[in-house]
């Protein structure tokens, strides 16, 4: 057959009919990019690394390098022979005045629960209004929570029940005079508060 003689073939590629609708048999064109476009090979997917402990994946503080035991070892003497040089100042100053007590960790324990107990009003004179630090005390009492987590077995039996005694009186206190302050705060009282009432020092 001759090239004159060939059929002529129309093809309708008209995506939608007289009446505006998609033609059933049209094919959009992102089928016909994804039924033209190579599919990609995936690649071999890799298992994920293993996860880090918490020790190596959080960021270290940016603290200065420790000193040496020389440095330290030298430092302690000066300190030692300053406090000396101190205690024997106050004595002749005040004759007859007793060698003030050695720091130990129930004096530090006390320490920082008669700052909570000053820090909650109960230090204030009699007859007037106590004057109540709220965030200063909790600060005190989660100083007392973190010496005892990191120190949970290394103290005695004494200093154990010394320090749990200490912490559990100490958020006692705590919760009645929040709740005191919150029951003061829902009667909206008009009349000014009375003594013996704690408010917080703004």
């Amino acid at each position: 057959m001759s090239e004159q003689n060939k059929p002529f073939v129309i093809t309708d590629r008209r995506k939608f009919t007289l009446d505006g609708e998609l033609r059933p048999d049209t094919e959009t064109s992102s089928e016909r990019e994804e039924r033209e476009t190579p599919k990609p090979v995936a690649a071999p997917v890799e298992p994920p690394p293993a996860a880090e402990s918490k020790a190596e994946t959080a960021p270290e503080p940016d603290f200065p390098p420790p000193p040496t035991a020389e440095q330290s070892e030298q430092v302690n003497a000066a300190y030692q022979a300053t406090s000396d040089r101190l205690d024997t100042a106050v004595r002749a100053a005040n004759p007859g005045a007793d060698h003030p007590p050695a720091m130990t960790f129930e004096a530090l324990v006390h320490s920082v629960y008669m700052t909570t107990i000053v820090q909650l009003g109960g230090a204030t004179p009699e007859g007037q209004q106590p004057q109540v630090d709220l965030l200063g005390a909790r600060q005190s009492i989660d100083m007392l929570g973190i010496l005892a987590e990191k120190t949970k077995g290394n103290l005695t039996d004494s200093e154990a029940r010394l320090l749990d005694n200490a912490l559990f009186e100490l958020r006692m206190a705590f919760l009645e005079i929040t709740q005191a302050i919150a029951r003061q705060a829902a009667a909206k009282s008009p009349t000014p508060p009375t003594p013996g009432k704690p408010s917080i020092v703004r």
